[in-house]
């Protein structure tokens, strides 16, 4: 008998079990439970700690970011009170956002200042944040975020460590204003660290200094929130309902903040529509029947980016185009010509693999039948019975049900300035011959690309100018989504509006969250059963004109926002594969590919590995339902 043979862990598994027991020490919490995802950005909910998904074997690099983002969550939950967080922050708006960025420098201080290894955490994971590069240039401030360089200059007070490289310009940027008008609370700043609240007011100062709040709106929340407290600690429990009463306003209000930042769990919704139904019971002493449902709005990314943090400026100059209106029909004639012959070079290996899943979904859809049956077609092969023996019965056959459902893909594809050259000429030629794969195979399939009109903001960016520079515009670009082929035209009308991508001048900023919401809306309405999304990018979302003005992490965040929406409660399966991005840390099936020839090996195997599935979306593990009148 041989010996059991142990399977070999992966070389990230010994990091995964030391990130446990460190960040509940450091948390000072023993219940605190460490989560890994590929889509995870790094985030706390509860008792449970989010963590990025390292790669499989994790060098250097990556193990002091993995330590970053564990320390850096471990401190939040260890050296920052909530509660007084709310009693001390200002209201929503652009003070908030500054308030909250200087809090994250408090926390992460703390620990660098009392730990060396802990601080070179800290900074790979800081200098992993502003890898992007876009504030190593900056010359103007309109174009550089106030809570970064704020952020970035508090940590320097409390640590002495100077910022990344890749953020000077930013911090020299907002160093002289910020020192010639708030030195001595700066100074302040330093020496209270260790105390929350003082910090926390003497930030409200320094944003009162900048002009970004006024004395009202300072002290607004404090009262109310002060009053609260003082009603609930002098009327107990006898007095409690009494107090919910009055206090009904500011929790309102503190349920939709929750609920924008996506902080409320299902579970708690269940349990407010549960208590709502028995107070109704008990106030109007109706009968079950004459109960009125609860009414909720059921309100997502999906819908309504707005309620979630994701602002537009304007939506008046984007546009959503078919390929042959951007261009004329000479120039996609010659454009076709050019992919055609680029398709030549690429024919035998993408063929290869093309026929590879032509194979495995006819397999599939093959003809079943059950023979010797007394009603149906009749089996003319088995008419030499009957010769043999004119008494004998005539037999029938019938043709089975095939398991293999009605199924639409559509790619959705990265048309963004970084596609220039291979990447984009690779990319439409693998959609071109898997949409002609996919067609013989009786799938539908749509190609769809994103980009924006304009670099650095357009129309939209005009407008805003002429508006004065109102703060926090949001999204500040006109998009351009284009339909190469729609699901229902068959690849033979659609042939020279792929090669539309090979245009000079076409590529230009990408904004993933708004085009992936977009496709998603395109295929949640087919009458198709089983619906495929497959998004092909090369790089996170970047648009210099949004980020100029918003976080560095805005269009990031509603990104993931969008993912997780469609990952957790669509029906729609999405996949991604990136071209030289890690697309893991968004999407939780994912691949990474390091050249742009890996394509047509990597989007083929994801397809067959769906196609091979004998669950659907409503099989998938982690899913879960979710009441949305627009995917029904």
């Amino acid at each position: 008998m041989s010996p059991t043979t142990k399977r070999r862990e992966a070389p990230s598994e010994p990091l995964k079990r030391v990130l446990g027991p460190t960040v509940r020490a450091i948390a000072g919490d023993s219940e605190v439970e460490i989560e890994f995802g590929p889509g995870h950005q790094g985030d706390v909910s509860g008792k449970s700690v989010y963590l990025p998904e390292p790669p499989r074997v994790p060098n250097a690099k990556d193990i002091a970011l993995a330590r970053g983002w564990a320390d850096s969550l471990a401190l939040r939950i260890g050296c920052h009170d909530a509660k007084i967080h709310r009693r001390v922050c200002p209201p929503p708006g652009p003070a908030r956002a500054v308030f909250e960025a200087a809090e994250r420098a408090r926390v992460e201080g703390l620990g660098a200042k009392r730990m060396p290894g802990m601080a070179a955490n800290l900074t790979a994971r800081l200098e992993e944040q502003y890898s992007h590069g876009r504030f190593s240039t900056v010359r103007d401030r309109e174009q550089a975020p106030l809570e970064d360089a704020l952020a970035l200059l508090i940590r320097e007070r409390i640590t002495g460590l100077e910022p990344p490289k890749s953020t000077k310009a930013l911090v020299d940027l907002w160093r002289p204003e910020i020192e010639s008008r708030c030195g001595k609370l700066l100074k302040r700043i330093e020496d209270l660290s260790e105390n929350q609240e003082l910090f926390g007011r003497q930030i409200r100062d320094l944003l009162k200094v900048l002009e970004m709040v006024d004395q009202n709106d300072q002290a607004a929340p404090n009262q109310e929130e002060e009053e609260t407290e003082d009603g609930a600690s002098e009327d107990g429990p006898e007095g409690s309902e009494q107090s919910e009463e009055e206090g009904s306003d500011g929790q309102d209000q503190e349920s939709e903040d929750q609920t924008s930042d996506g902080d409320v769990s299902e579970a708690d919704d269940v349990d407010s529509m549960g208590d709502t139904d028995q107070q109704d019971m008990d106030d109007g002493e109706l009968s079950e029947e004459e109960v009125p449902a609860p009414w909720r709005p059921n309100t997502t990314v999906l819908d309504n980016p707005e309620a979630f943090g994701y602002k537009v400026f304007t939506r008046a100059y984007d546009e959503e185009i078919g390929a042959a209106e951007l261009s004329s029909p000479e120039e996609l004639e010659r454009l076709r010509a050019f992919l055609d012959k680029e398709l030549k070079t690429l024919s035998a290996a993408v063929a290869k693999l093309a026929n590879k899943l032509q194979r495995r979904l006819l397999a599939q859809q093959n003809r079943g039948w059950d023979f010797d049956l007394e009603e149906g077609t009749l089996d003319a092969a088995r008419l030499t019975r009957v010769i043999v023996d004119p008494t004998g019965a005539l037999t029938y056959k019938k043709e089975r049900d095939t398991d293999f459902r009605n199924t639409v893909v559509t790619l959705l594809l990265d048309n963004s300035g970084s596609m220039r050259g291979r990447p984009i000429m690779v990319a439409a030629c693998c959609a071109d011959i898997l949409a002609r794969t996919l067609e013989r195979c009786g799938v539908k399939v749509e190609i769809l690309g994103f980009t924006t009109k304009a670099w650095k903001g357009g129309q939209a960016r005009e407008e805003w100018l002429e508006e004065g520079k109102p703060p926090s515009p949001g999204r500040l670009n006109d998009l351009r989504h284009i339909i190469y082929k729609r699901a229902d035209a068959p690849w033979r009308r659609s042939k020279n509006a792929l090669a539309l991508m090979m245009r000079e001048g076409l590529l230009k900023e990408n904004i993933d969250g708004e085009a992936l919401a977009w496709a998603h809306s395109r295929l949640v309405v087919r009458p198709e059963q089983r619906r495929i999304l497959m998004m092909i990018s090369d790089g996170a979302p970047v648009d210099d004109s949004t980020l100029s003005v918003n976080t560095g992490n805005y269009l990031e965040q509603h990104l993931r926002q969008v993912i997780h929406e469609i990952e957790n409660y669509s029906p729609v399966e999405l996949i991604a594969i990136g071209i030289g991005h890690d697309v893991t840390r968004y999407y939780r099936r994912a691949v990474t590919i390091t050249d742009a020839s890996e394509l047509a090996g990597a989007m083929t195997e994801k397809l067959v590995e769906l196609f091979e599935e004998t669950g659907g979306p409503e099989l998938r593990p982690g899913s879960r339902t979710r009441r949305r009148s627009s995917l029904h």
